[in-house]
């Protein structure tokens, strides 16, 4: 599948959110990002293109749900990520975050529990 850009993946997580939606009913759900009606659509269309989304006739209107799966987008995303930023290691990507203050008392809590659950297996 080819890779769906930024603007893309936000109007995925509409439909992540909720499907099958209508093209009106994607609009309303975007509408805090400000982006005009026929970007929205065009965004539906690139979606269809690429295969990410399924468009099902209604009547007049066209029902659209997402057939790329969620988890499988995330996993590519941070795998890309971290194979690109810190040349495929997760520990560099801890570590940085934990150097700027940016774990909290909870992250560092849950970081222990799966390392022990890993120490396990």
């Amino acid at each position: 599948m080819t890779p769906i850009s930024e603007a893309e993946a936000v109007v995925m997580e509409v439909l992540w959110q909720q499907a099958p939606r209508t093209a009106d009913e994607v609009v309303a759900a975007l509408a805090h990002r400000d982006w005009a009606e026929p970007t929205i659509k065009t965004l539906l269309n690139r979606l269809l293109t690429k295969g990410a989304i399924a468009a099902e006739r209604d009547g007049r209107r066209y029902l659209y749900r997402p057939l790329l799966q969620r988890q499988a987008w995330v996993e590519t995303q941070s795998q890309d990520f971290i194979g690109r930023v810190f040349e495929g290691r997760v520990a560099p990507l801890v570590a940085h975050f934990s150097e700027r203050g940016q774990l909290s008392a909870q992250d560092i809590t849950e970081l222990k529990k799966l390392i022990q659950e890993l120490d396990h297996e």
